[in-house]
């Protein structure tokens, strides 16, 4: 009878990257801006708009084993949209003409999270890490179409808890500070949404959703230094 396979020791949790008793700071930050005039794409049609992203998100931890830190992060988005016109063509038949949209939402958020690091190798500059958190955010916003008469506002607010996990890369630019490269959430979101519009009108949403994949567009850079 063969006995049973003999397991490989691969030295995975000896070889430390972040050593116990460390603390760990840092955060992201990210702006887009975008502006359109008279832009023809497709089947939109004399776009006028201006609008912008901006997001910053600080964290702090503190390394209770080698290699594995627990920590909380705090972030706040805010995102902007000023159309002035949008035409939509669809054919002869079928054509919408909007003007005067407007769209402002400020977003809160707040995460605990563990982070368990890994070494390229025997490497002690590069590494890999994978942030499993869990995160609950407050959002609020306003969104209207069109001016005096036919004006039609609504405001909105939202909660929504996510569980999930960013996977990264980070590089040793120094022996305490590091640059760092995530890729978006991956794991469980519910949202809840409730809107009142002109001030009349309830409405409200719920939204549970999951994912599973790397977003190459979805990527954020950052410091973190090691203290």
């Amino acid at each position: 009878m063969a006995g049973r396979p003999q397991r490989i020791d691969r030295e995975i949790q000896k070889a430390v990257f972040i050593p116990k008793g460390q603390w760990l700071v840092g955060g992201t930050v990210s702006y887009s801006e975008h502006e359109e005039n008279n832009l023809n794409f497709l089947v939109l049609k004399d776009v006028e708009a201006l609008g912008y992203r901006f997001k910053v998100s600080p964290y702090v931890g503190y390394f209770f084993k080698n290699n594995i830190a627990a920590g909380a992060r705090f972030s706040y988005n805010r995102t902007y949209l000023d159309m002035d016109n949008f035409d939509l063509n669809l054919g002869e038949d079928f054509n919408i003409s909007l003007n005067n949209l407007y769209y402002l939402e400020h977003k809160y958020e707040v995460s605990g999270f563990i982070r368990t690091y890994m070494p390229v190798g025997r490497s002690k500059i590069f590494g890999l890490f994978n942030e499993a958190r869990v995160t609950y955010g407050y959002s609020s916003g306003k969104n209207s179409t069109g001016s005096g008469v036919e004006y039609d506002g609504t405001y909105q607010k939202a909660h929504n808890l996510q569980i999930g996990i960013a996977p990264g890369l980070t590089a040793f630019v120094t022996d305490w500070a590091s640059v760092e490269v995530s890729f978006g959430v991956m794991g469980f979101n519910i949202k809840w949404q409730d809107q009142t519009t002109n001030q009349i009108e309830t409405g409200s949403r719920q939204v549970s959703s999951g994912n599973f994949k790397f977003d190459l567009f979805s990527l954020n850079i950052g410091m973190s230094f090691y203290l």
